[in-house]
């Protein structure tokens, strides 16, 4: 039986355990019959390869890459060229960072954001998609796909504070890129607004201790209740199929789009079962 990603050949930023999204994604390529290449934080490659060696099919080590370093984004077209010469028709990014100062129960108050790591924020959460795309540009192919993943930031949350600004940027970026790389040559560039899921990243949202877990719960809760199909937090299969559907070639006229996979929930007012009882 064929899939929808057969012959394609797609490079994926951002694994760095198995319940990430990026591995979802990466897990859902290859069942697609796409061939995966991933990337890794460089001081953290081998805990990478180790993650890597549990998806269904074995990739090659991890190219390192820095989204930050121009030189390290600068050998990522070569590093690629070596372990895919027939080029990438897919590009995902799953980066995203923002200092303890900014994001999490420990977080100073939003209007106390220090510039410096508000500027960190932004150039790892949002810049990096640009850059990402820049330097995967000379190795992508005509009509290809770059998707990034994306929390709606469209409303304040509690403890998210400088990277809902930075998911925001992230936004308008996505669309500039989607222009840049579409003219270049006929690339879709879309986002993927997931619902929360149980990721290192939500961890760092929520804390460890137990009131800043109930948080997470809390949120949980309520996104399986305002979702209309409901929501599970375990399950990021849910966006790794809907992301490879975005890198595949059925959706060929969307780009510079956000995508929703977060059950309707962002789109629905909930409210308790109970709350209009006597």
């Amino acid at each position: 039986m064929s899939g929808i990603l057969d012959g394609k050949t797609v490079l994926i930023t951002g694994i760095i355990t198995d319940a990430s999204i990026a591995f979802s994604t990466a897990s859902v390529a290859q069942e697609q019959g796409a061939k995966v290449i991933i990337t890794g934080i460089p001081e953290r490659l081998r805990l990478i390869d180790r993650i890597a060696k549990r998806l269904p099919k074995e990739v090659p080590p991890a190219i390192p890459l820095d989204v930050t370093d121009e030189e390290s984004l600068g050998t990522l077209a070569d590093k690629v060229r070596e372990l895919a010469p027939e080029g990438v028709d897919g590009v995902v990014h799953s980066i995203a960072f923002a200092p303890k100062t900014l994001m999490g129960p420990d977080a100073v108050p939003f209007l106390d954001g220090p510039g410096p790591d508000v500027a960190k924020s932004f150039e790892i959460s949002a810049w990096s998609y640009a850059s990402l795309a820049r330097a995967a540009l000379p190795v992508m192919n005509e009509g290809g796909s770059i998707v990034g993943m994306d929390f709606d930031p469209r409303t304040a949350l509690p403890d998210y504070n400088w990277m809902g600004v930075s998911k925001a940027a992230l936004e308008s970026v996505n669309r500039y890129v989607a222009r840049e790389v579409g003219y270049a040559k006929k690339i879709r560039s879309n986002l993927v607004a997931a619902g929360p899921i149980k990721t290192l990243a939500a961890k760092a949202i929520s804390g460890t201790a137990t009131d800043d877990a109930k948080k997470l719960n809390m949120l949980n809760t309520y996104w399986d209740g305002a979702s209309p199909i409901g929501w599970d937090v375990n399950d990021p299969t849910v966006v790794g199929k809907s992301v490879c559907t975005l890198l595949s070639d059925w959706l060929p006229g969307t780009t510079g789009s956000i995508v929703y996979v977060d059950g309707g929930a962002s789109h629905n007012t909930w409210f308790p079962e109970n709350f209009l009882s006597e």
